[in-house]
């Protein structure tokens, strides 16, 4: 008779449709029960409508059949909300004291470098007002769920992604909300969405120190915050006021990041400070945080957000991004 990992090691093979992950993975097998040449197999069913469990169902037995010594099969699934499902290790939020400075692109290179290291890893994209993530990964699909629970929507690299863009009928369309709305929906996405087993869940903030950042700050169990700021001259006023809302939450800074840091010219072998003089030192000196990494103002790197191909980016400095992130994620 096979055992319970032979059993499980099976269901590893099946993917959730619309999430192609496995019911494993999403943490869904509840419970898996072999006596007398018959095997039970307990799913959760949050977010799965009645076509997906049919469907599951039949590819679970269909799999389970090729084991010896098994002459029957049953698949049962049993009410649960993504909250009582979900298994998330890692909440890591990436904030900016003001907009425009890149927030959003060291989010999915922070994803991109982490599933590169084999974690499983998700995005939830809290600019609600202003989503840019399903773009950059060239996703325009809309999530799957049930009349309860949302699945979210998993880029090529396998990275679950979940934004208020893939809800709307229009990416186009605004979002013209207040604050409590807002709060609201974030906190939706956070209990609502069926995220499964994550080592890392990097949260997307709008940027400030207003409702949807204390939002996340005050209700999700955030493991560290990682800060973004271009070399400008109000940077360091702005760095700081994103620092001391992070540690007045008592929540960790893991570093910060200054993005457009410079622009690298191959045919002269030559950094050009576009936006004046790099600051990253005097950041980190300022907010006692590692400066984890200084990313360039690169037109391929670009490209490939319009396309929605960044997960395709892989330079020396993304490398360096990851090296740092992980072990400031070690120290914190």
């Amino acid at each position: 008779m096979p055992t319970r990992e032979n059993i499980i090691k099976n269901l590893e093979v099946i993917f959730v449709p619309g999430v192609m992950r496995s019911p494993v993975k999403m943490n869904l097998v509840r419970e898996v029960n072999i006596a007398d040449n018959k095997v039970s197999v307990v799913l959760a069913s949050a977010a799965l409508n009645e076509d997906v469990q049919l469907w599951i169902s039949n590819k679970i037995k269909e799999q389970l059949r090729n084991l010896p010594d098994i002459k029957e099969i049953t698949v049962e699934y049993i009410d649960a909300k993504p909250s009582e499902v979900n298994r998330i290790s890692n909440v890591i939020a990436v904030m900016s004291g003001k907009g425009g400075v890149g927030k959003s692109l060291v989010t999915a290179l922070t994803a991109i470098a982490l599933r590169r290291k084999g974690y499983e890893v998700g995005i939830l994209d809290a600019d609600i007002t202003g989503p840019s993530i399903p773009k950059m990964f060239g996703i325009t699909g809309h999530p799957g769920g049930s009349e309860t629970a949302i699945l979210p929507v998993t880029s090529k690299s396998g990275i679950e992604i979940m934004s208020i863009n893939l809800l709307l009928p229009n990416e186009d369309e605004a979002v013209i909300w207040r604050g409590p709305l807002i709060a609201k929906t974030i906190m939706q996405f956070w209990g609502d969405v069926l995220w499964g087993n994550l080592d890392y869940l990097i949260v997307d903030l709008p940027p400030g120190t207003a409702d949807a950042p204390l939002t996340v700050m005050q209700s999700l169990p955030v493991s560290g915050v990682i800060i973004v700021f271009t070399p400008q001259d109000l940077t360091a006023m702005i760095v700081r006021k994103a620092v001391n809302m992070t540690r007045q939450m008592n929540k960790p800074v893991l570093g910060i990041v200054e993005n457009m840091s410079y622009l690298y010219v191959p045919e002269i072998k030559r950094k050009i400070e576009l936006f004046g003089k790099s600051r990253g030192e005097e950041m980190a000196r300022t907010t006692g945080a590692p400066l984890l990494g200084q990313l360039p103002i690169d037109p391929e790197l670009a490209k490939l957000c319009d396309e929605g191909n960044i997960e395709l980016y892989n330079t020396e400095v993304v490398g360096k991004l990851e090296e740092s992130i992980l072990q400031a994620l070690k120290t914190s």
